[in-house]
């Protein structure tokens, strides 16, 4: 009998153990990720499968992550379970507060995993540098969530879960709260808690989950705390220390042997990157207006490839009178990419864009080009100008006015991300009209907001159901509005002397399973205007973001300076042609069929393929030709990277 209570109070000696609430939340914690992993992994897993044994090695590795998160969540639990005296642990004021925190905790935890889960339905990613911005911009993003999701229901689900999980550690360790635990004992499992830390911190590293060569099995393979932290913790990296370089005066010529284009000549020296562009002083002195579209992708345009399209007026526009070029990518999948790539024609750093950085008050752009040459500069927005320090970037390098939400007197239709894209573009017409009755020439940039969830418009507008709130209905809302705006501009006088650009700022959504799954950045660029555009026109040259500036600059064939690193896509350069991109953490060049990737820990991936049937594949063995291409693009981004860090990305005057 003696034997048998000893057997029966060793079974039960987990339960009076003053750590076992810890315990029971670290075995809890990795639980609840680890069938979130199943979750994502059945309902997301790549198609084709992946070979098992690399699905087996995405849960080892989540694993580890797991216990690594759980283990740092649950460590201050088990510092204040070791600091508290027996008599304080046990007092019906500990047990209240301990059980409302554990309550709300899980409630907590619970809801990040459902949020999680619909963060990787929308961007096949786990928590990264967009859900960091998320925080930052609580009005926008969280009345956006609410529109977008059942934001109650799932509220009460994690309520209801949280009260379950209560009533289980309250059945569970009903023996813990009057079981006295010497001191030594709780500092004992303090020191080894942290020591298991300290060791898994050591092995726990983001570039264990790049293991595979599809991009999604790898961030199925991540744990959704840590990406967070990481992503948190590396906006604004230090480029030298996390990426590749070359030695400096090698990465200086590089670049200035791919920045070399005929009719330019490079100023102030051997090591400046400022350089003049040859033409016509005599050139008239064209409006020029980008139509910057959120989330137009190339993946809605009938007149690129998609059977059933969704932008039947852009696509008459494109087929009648238009100049459209079949073959460009966004430089990243945010606004703030397109920001920096079409206006300022500068690489997507790694890290934060530039224009959320702090050494962006005086950095190059076509509207400081265009000013420099007798414009007026005009920025319109349908939303809040705060939003990614978009307004500040504006004003402080080169336009006079910053139009946004604050300015359209009572709109007749708003979202959380501002008025609806038809009363931006009225507004547009109408200051474009005052403009020109000044007498001189104007350049202007209009940002859309109607793309984006929560996927509202105006009835009545298009056949569509507004309520439906799908993708698919606000494109060809955004579709209406640019043919509308189109409609109205060609009965302006204006209309004749401007060459009007439309431009996404980035695709809809990312999917594919390379590194930069470069295929969902494929995006639309087209020229209108009978000033320049005489009749419609297809151009298949590889091109970017970057150089949508140069090349409308070029096509004005005034003379200029520039530091803009993009090319003409209308010059004499070489017609290979080349994208920079950035994905996440991840920065990387394409040039014709290949496509160098540049990692965080000065990593680096081959690719070759066809981007235009997802088809890149990873290289094992690159050849000289890959060696050159990263040898080319580290090149680009090292001295991008030089040229903001020691703000002389502008022109300099005599």
């Amino acid at each position: 009998m003696l034997i048998l209570n000893q057997n029966l109070q060793k079974k039960r000696s987990w339960r009076e153990s003053r750590f076992a609430p810890a315990w029971l939340n670290l075995f809890g914690l990795v639980a609840a990720t680890t069938v979130l992993r199943i979750v994502l992994y059945v309902i997301f897993k790549p198609q084709p499968a992946r070979p098992m044994g690399e699905v087996l090695k995405a849960f080892v590795i989540g694993f580890h992550l797991d216990v690594f998160a759980a283990l740092a969540m649950t460590l201050p639990l088990i510092f204040w379970l070791t600091i508290l005296s027996d008599r304080w642990f046990a007092s019906r004021a500990h047990r209240f507060f301990f059980q409302l925190g554990f309550f709300l905790f899980w409630v907590a935890q619970i809801f990040m995993l459902c949020a999680e889960y619909y963060f990787f339905d929308e961007f096949k990613s786990r928590f990264n540098t967009v859900a960091v911005d998320y925080l930052i911009y609580p009005s926008e993003v969280f009345v956006n969530i609410w529109d977008s999701y059942p934001v109650a229901i799932i509220v009460t689900a994690c309520c209801l879960a949280g009260l379950l999980m209560l009533q289980v550690i309250q059945k569970l360790l009903q023996p813990v709260w009057n079981t006295p635990t010497a001191a030594r004992r709780r500092w004992l499992t303090l020191l080894v808690s942290a020591a298991v830390f300290a060791g898994l911190w050591k092995t726990a590293h983001v570039s264990e989950t790049r293991f595979s060569n599809e991009r999604v099995l790898n961030e199925i393979a991540n744990n959704g705390a840590v990406a967070f932290v990481t992503a948190a913790w590396t906006h604004n990296l230090d480029y030298r220390v996390y990426y590749r370089t070359l030695d400096p005066v090698e990465a200086r010529a590089r670049a200035r042997k791919l920045l070399s284009e005929p009719k330019t000549e490079f100023s102030r020296g051997t090591n400046s990157f400022q350089r003049k562009v040859a033409g016509t002083v005599e050139r008239p002195k064209y409006n020029v207006v980008i139509l910057l579209e959120e989330s137009l992708g190339s993946e809605f345009w009938g007149c690129l490839g998609r059977t059933n399209t969704l932008t039947p007026q852009m696509d008459r526009l494109a087929n009648e009178e238009g100049m459209l070029f079949t073959n460009i990518y966004a430089s990243g999948n945010r606004t703030v990419r397109g920001f920096e790539g079409v206006l300022s024609s500068f690489p997507p750093l790694p890290g934060d864009s530039i224009v959320k950085r702090d050494k962006t008050d005086n950095v190059e752009t076509v509207a400081r080009i265009l000013k420099r040459d007798g414009y007026n500069t005009l920025f319109l927005y349908g939303g809040r100008g705060l939003f990614d320090g978009m307004r500040s970037y504006a004003v402080k390098n080169g336009y006079d006015r910053f139009i946004e939400r604050k300015h359209f007197e009572n709109p007749v239709f708003t979202t959380i991300w501002g008025v609806s894209d038809e009363e931006l573009y009225d507004r547009s017409i109408q200051e474009f009209r005052a403009l020109a009755a000044e007498g001189k020439p104007f350049f202007a940039t209009v940002l859309s907001v109607s793309n984006h969830k929560p996927y509202t418009y105006p009835p009545g507008r298009i056949k569509e159901n507004p309520d439906d709130r799908t993708r698919e209905n606000a494109v060809k809302y955004t579709d209406y509005c640019l043919g509308r705006f189109f409609k109205g501009v060609k009965s302006e006088s204006f209309y004749t002397n401007t060459i009007f650009v439309v431009v996404a700022d980035h695709g809809a959504r990312v999917y594919g399973s390379q590194a930069i799954p470069i295929h969902s950045y494929e995006i639309p660029l087209l020229i209108v205007g009978p000033a320049v555009v005489k009749g419609s026109n297809r151009l298949g040259m590889l091109g970017c973001s970057l150089d949508v500036a140069p090349t409308i600059l070029g096509m004005l064939g005034r003379p200029y300076e520039t530091m803009l690193l993009g090319r003409d896509l209308l010059g004499d350069a070489p017609e290979d042609g080349r994208v920079m991109i950035n994905h996440n953490r991840d920065i990387g060049m394409m040039r014709g069929n290949r496509m160098v990737v540049l990692t965080m820990f000065k990593g680096v991936e081959f690719y070759r393929g066809d981007p235009k049937r997802e088809g890149l594949s990873r290289v094992k063995e690159p050849d000289a030709v890959d060696l050159e291409l990263e040898k080319d693009a580290t090149a680009l981004f090292q001295t991008a990277d030089e040229l903001y860090t020691h703000e002389r990305y502008r022109v300099e005057q005599n």
